[in-house]
C-alpha cells in the first residue's frame, strides 16, 4: 500500500509532521496500513470484549482477571510507542491498564520507556556515533552496562534526535524510528488510557545519580489518574505509599528470586516468604509465571506452587508477569499462548487477579471468551476439523497416539496418507520416505537406500522397501515432525519417538467407532505403484473400505484427497461413494472459470495452501487474493491447510496467537474446514464460534481511523464494504 499520510496538525510535544508519537525513518505507513488491514480482516479483537463473567474468577475480589499491556501492544509495535499504547486499547479488553515503564530525563522528567539503556530500545547509537561523549558506563543491577541512558538527556534531547525501536530482534522491525518517546504526562494526555500502570524499577540508581525519582511520582498524581504503581523496591513504594492515595494500588514486583531488593537488602526469596510484611505497605504482589507454574529443565510444567493462594490468604492481589505469545512457552501448551492464560485463569483452580503482557490481546481473548468453557458434544458443523497426520503438534504422525489424541482433542475428520509396503500392506504413514518419519537411519534397515526418481533425486528408503513386519520391527520407531526446526522450535520432545505404527485397516477401525463426522485419506504416487510396483493402490483402498463396512454406512463420510486428478477422474468414472478432494499447489492466487470447471468434473472439494489466500509482503498481509471468492463461486467445498500453532507460521498480523487466524479463516473467510496439526486449538475456538459480539463497532472505529489517515482513499473503500 501507499505511504500513509500524516495528520494534519500538532498535539503538545510533537514536532510538526508527526502522528502523535511518531518519529522519522520514512516508508513504515505501508507496514501501519497492512496491520490495521489485516486487523479488519481477523476478528478476535472483538471477540476479546465479550461478556465478561466476574463470579467464575477465583481472584482475590472474584472480579475478571486485568490485562496489562506491557508498553502497549509492544509484541508488534515499538514498546512504549503512541501506536504500541492505542493499539493495545484498540484491540484488547476495554479495561486493558497500559504500563509504562518510568524512567527519568537529565532534567528530572518521567518518560515511558522499556530500559534504561536506550541501546536497546531506540536509535541513540545511529544517532550518536559509537563512543562519542554520549556513550556512558552504569553499574545496572551490579554488572557494568555501556550504552545510551536517559539520565544523561535532557527530554528535549530526547524527543527531538531519538526515536523508538523494537527491543526484541525477533519481531518484526518495520515499526522501528517511527515514534518519539513519550513523556508520562505526554502518554496521559495523548493516549487517553482508562488505566494508567506505572512501573518503577530503579529508584535508588536514580537517587544515587541525583535524580529524585519518587518526587516526580508524587508529582503527577496530582494530574496524571494513576491506577497501580509497580516497583521491585520496597522501599520506594513505602516512600510514596502515603502520598499515592487509596484510588492508587501500590504493587511490589518480584524479579528474581536469586536477587535482592537493594531497599531493603532482603532477597526476594526471603520476600516472598513473608506477604504479610509486604501487605502492610503494598495491596499487591506481582511475581514471574515460573513463581506459580515452575518448569523442568526440559521445559515442561511441574505440579503449580501454591504462591497465588499464599497471597490471596495474606489480602494480597498476585499479578503474574513474562507473558508473550513469540517465546518458546513449556510444552505442555503445544505452542498455544492462549492456552498458557487459561492454566494461571481458570485450569489451575485458581486465578491471578493480572496479567502483564506483550500481546494484550491473547489474553484479552482468555479471559474474556475461554475461561471456564464446559466440555459438551463434539459439534460436527462448519468449519470441519481435519486432522493433518493426527495430532502431529504433540505427537509423531500417523501414529496410534496421533490419532488417539486427534479424536480426544475434537477433530472432526481424521486422516491418512496412504503408502505400502514391501508385501503389500497398506499403511498410514506421512511421506513415503522413512528417513523423513523414522529413525531407520539407526537401524539394521540403514542400508536399504535407493534413489527413486519419480519420487525425489536423492537416496531415500521408502516403505515399499520395508514388509509390515518390518517396520513394525522394535527398533524402527516414528519420529515426530518439526516443521519449524529451522527457527528452532522442536515438538513435545518427550514424545519424539512414542507411538506405534498404524495399518490403514487399523485406521478405519478407529474411524468407525470414534465419535467423527468421517475421515480423510490421501492417495499420492498411485502411477509410479502401478507402473514400478505393480500395485493397484485404488484397488487395495476400495477393497479395504468394503471390508471395513464403509460402503454400507452414512454416517461417516469418506474423503479422498490427492494432487493427481487422474486419481480423482479413476475414482469419478468407478462412480465412487466418496467425496473426492482435489489438493491445489500452493501459491495459487486465483483461478480461471474453465480451470475451475475442470476440476468440478473430478473433485467437490478443494485443498488450498492457507498463504494462498493473502499476498504478504515482509510478513504482513497486504491483501486478500481472490482464489476463494473464484473457488465458492464455483460450488467447490474449501478446505485450508496447514494450521499450526508456532507463532513463527503466521504472518504478523494475527500476532502470533493461532486462535486469531483461526478465526480470521472460519468467519472472515468462512472456508468449510480447517486442516491442522493442532486439532485441540481448533476445537477449544469452534466451540465459542458465536463471538461477534463486537466486531461491528470495531470496524467502525478502525475504519474511522485508517479515514484519519488516509483520508477515505481507495485504500478505506474494501472496509467500508466489508463493514
Amino acid at each position: 500500500p501507499a505511504r500513509v499520510r500524516v495528520l494534519r496538525g500538532n498535539l503538545p510535544g510533537m514536532r510538526s509532521g508527526r502522528v502523535p508519537g511518531r518519529g522519522g525513518g520514512g516508508g513504515g505507513g505501508g507496514e501501519t496500513a497492512a496491520l490495521l488491514c489485516g486487523l479488519l480482516l481477523l476478528l478476535g479483537a472483538a471477540d476479546a470484549q465479550g461478556i465478561r463473567r466476574p463470579s467464575s474468577y477465583k481472584t482475590l475480589r472474584g472480579d475478571a482477571p486485568l490485562v496489562i499491556a506491557k508498553g502497549g501492544f509492544s509484541g508488534v509495535f515499538p514498546d512504549s510507542s503512541y501506536y504500541a499504547f492505542s493499539f493495545a486499547l484498540l484491540a484488547s479488553a476495554p479495561d486493558t491498564s497500559l504500563w509504562c515503564d518510568v524512567q527519568l530525563t537529565k532534567d528530572g522528567v518521567g518518560i515511558c520507556l522499556r530500559d534504561i539503556n536506550m541501546s536497546n530500545c531506540t536509535n541513540a547509537a545511529q544517532v550518536y556515533p559509537v563512543k562519542n561523549k554520549k556513550e556512558a558506563k552504569y553499574v545496572i543491577d551490579g554488572v557494568p552496562k555501556t550504552g545510551y541512558f536517559s539520565l544523561d538527556f535532557t527530554l528535549s534531547e530526547i524527543q527531538t534526535t531519538l526515536s523508538l525501536t523494537q527491543g526484541i530482534y525477533s519481531r518484526t522491525e518495520r515499526f522501528d524510528t517511527m515514534y518519539s518517546i513519550l513523556s508520562v504526562t505526554d502518554f496521559q494526555s495523548n493516549v487517553k488510557p482508562p488505566s494508567v500502570w506505572l512501573n518503577v524499577q530503579r529508584d535508588i540508581f536514580y537517587k544515587q545519580h541525583g535524580l529524585n525519582m519518587r518526587s516526580y511520582i508524587v508529582s503527577i498524581l496530582k494530574s496524571v489518574p494513576v491506577k497501580y504503581i509497580s516497583s521491585p523496591e520496597l522501599g520506594f513504594l513505602k516512600s510514596i505509599s502515603k502520598r499515592a492515595g487509596r484510588r492508587t494500588k501500590l504493587v511490589f514486583r518480584f524479579p528474581d528470586n536469586f536477587l535482592s531488593d537493594p531497599s531493603t537488602n532482603q532477597t526476594y526469596s526471603s520476600l516472598s516468604k513473608n506477604l504479610t510484611f509486604i501487605k502492610t505497605i503494598a495491596s499487591g504482589i506481582m511475581v514471574p509465571k515460573i513463581y506459580i507454574w515452575p518448569v523442568t529443565n526440559d521445559n515442561y510444567l511441574q505440579p503449580p506452587t501454591s504462591f497465588v493462594q499464599d497471597a490471596h490468604s495474606a489480602g494480597l492481589e498476585i499479578y503474574a508477569s513474562d507473558f508473550a505469545n513469540d517465546r518458546i512457552i513449556p510444552y505442555n501448551y503445544s505452542y498455544d499462548p492462549l492456552q498458557e492464560y487459561l492454566s494461571f485463569i481458570s485450569d489451575g483452580g485458581f486465578s491471578v487477579d493480572g496479567v502483564l503482557t506483550d500481546y494484550p490481546i491473547t489474553a484479552s481473548e482468555a479471559i474474556g471468551c475461554f475461561a471456564d468453557l464446559n466440555a459438551s458434544k463434539a459439534d460436527h458443523g462448519k468449519p470441519l476439523i481435519i486432522s493433518h497426520n493426527g495430532a502431529s503438534g504433540d505427537y509423531p504422525d500417523c501414529t496410534d497416539l496421533a490419532y488417539q489424541n486427534a479424536i480426544k482433542d475434537g477433530a472432526d475428520v481424521i486422516d491418512c496418507a496412504l503408502q505400502v509396503t514391501k508385501d503389500g500392506v497398506l499403511i498410514c504413514m506421512s511421506s513415503i520416505n522413512l528417513l523423513d518419519t523414522t529413525n531407520v537411519q539407526m537401524t539394521p534397515f540403514s542400508s536399504r537406500t535407493s534413489v527413486v526418481p519419480e519420487i525425489r533425486d536423492t537416496p531415500g528408503i521408502f516403505t515399499f522397501n520395508l514388509t509390515w513386519n518390518d517396520i513394525s520391527d522394535s527398533s524402527l520407531k516414528p519420529k515426530i515432525s518439526s516443521p519449524l526446526s529451522t527457527y528452532y522450535l522442536v515438538r513435545n520432545p518427550r514424545y519424539t519417538n512414542t507411538g506405534k505404527f498404524v495399518k490403514f485397516s487399523d485406521f478405519l477401525e478407529y474411524g468407525k467407532d470414534q465419535d467423527l463426522s468421517g475421515i480423510m485419506i490421501t492417495i499420492e504416487n498411485a502411477a509410479f505403484m502401478a507402473k514400478s510396483l505393480g500395485f493397484d493402490v485404488l484397488e487395495s483402498l476400495t477393497t479395504a473400505l468394503n471390508d471395513a463396512g464403509y460402503n454400507n454406512q452414512t454416517t461417516k463420510e469418506v474423503m479422498i484427497q490427492s494432487t493427481d486428478s487422474a486419481v480423482l477422474v479413476k475414482l469419478k468414472q468407478q462412480k465412487a461413494k466418496y467425496k473426492l478432494v482435489y489438493t491445489l499447489q500452493p501459491g495459487i492466487g486465483d483461478a480461471s472459470a474453465s480451470s475451475l470447471a475442470d476440476v468440478k468434473e473430478f473433485a467437490e472439494a478443494v485443498v488450498v495452501d492457507r498463504s494462498s489466500f493473502f499476498a504478504q509482503s515482509v510478513h504482513f498481509i497486504i491483501n486478500q487474493t481472490s482464489l476463494l471468492t473464484d473457488l465458492q463461486s464455483a460450488g467447490l467445498t474449501v478446505y485450508a491447510q496447514v494450521f499450526r500453532n508456532e507463532f513463527v507460521s503466521q504472518p504478523w498480523d494475527f500476532f502470533g496467537d493461532e486462535t486469531v487466524e483461526i478465526n480470521n479463516y472460519a468467519q472472515s473467510l468462512n472456508v468449510d474446514g480447517l486442516i491442522t496439526d493442532f486439532p485441540k486449538t481448533v476445537r477449544r475456538y469452534k466451540s465459542k464460534l458465536r463471538l461477534r459480539s463486537f466486531i461491528r463497532v470495531l470496524l467502525l472505529v478502525l475504519f474511522r481511523l485508517i479515514c484519519s489517515i488516509d483520508g477515505c482513499g481507495a485504500p478505506a473503500e474494501p472496509f467500508r464494504a466489508f463493514i
